[in-house]
């Protein structure tokens, strides 16, 4: 490995642990600094320029509903100027669910597609792959009655989440992708076309 390109993973590990401390802290303006001008968020509740996505985060932020996340180990591919990234990550959200505080967690990955511009590692594309999650009452006294047709309507990767955010009003995406399955091939694909310049 060369010099270089240990300064690079350095980078895109510092930007990866940036977007989730700037973001669960509500930091807005060093948030943005994480994505390069035609960035792109793939979350559940919502897929749009990041530019977008930072101001819906940051009105839900506003209005007391925060997700917090976690990272774990990081996979880095390089080419040149451009990288993927795979990060373990976990995401725990709280909110009231058919009566009863909850907590959702949600374990997955945080696949990125990054480049360096002009000297500085960005991301292009963030699109999460969810790969379990569960949902406890925050007082274990109390247990939420689920519709079990509405649960299991949604990939058992994030259908718990899906739940809790349908259950707030928000529009949750049914084909994220998961741990296996078409969703996550095509994602896999659409990564080496980056890695290799093709058609991002």
């Amino acid at each position: 490995m060369t010099e270089t390109e240990h300064l690079d993973r350095l980078a895109i590990r510092e930007l990866v642990e940036n977007w989730v401390v700037w973001r669960d802290s509500g930091d807005w303006e060093k948030f943005r600094t994480v994505w390069h001008d035609d960035g792109v968020m793939m979350a559940t509740w919502q897929q749009s320029p990041a530019a977008e996505f930072i101001e819906s985060a940051k009105k839900s932020f506003g209005n007391g509903r925060v997700s917090i996340h976690f990272l774990g180990g990081q996979s880095v591919e390089l080419a040149g100027n451009r990288a993927v990234s795979q990060t373990k990550m976990t995401i725990s959200s709280r909110a009231v669910v058919e009566g009863v505080l909850c907590d959702v967690t949600c374990t997955g990955r945080f696949y990125d597609l990054l480049e360096k511009r002009a000297g500085r590692w960005g991301i292009v594309l963030r699109q999460p792959i969810y790969e379990k999650d569960r949902i406890d009452a925050v007082d274990p006294r109390e247990t939420p009655a689920l519709d079990r047709n509405i649960l299991e309507s949604y990939p058992a990767g994030y259908r718990h989440l899906a739940y809790l955010q349908a259950g707030l009003g928000l529009p949750v995406k049914r084909d994220m992708p998961g741990l296996t399955g078409p969703e996550v091939d095509a994602l896999y694909k659409r990564g080496r076309e980056w890695l290799s310049a093709g058609p991002s």
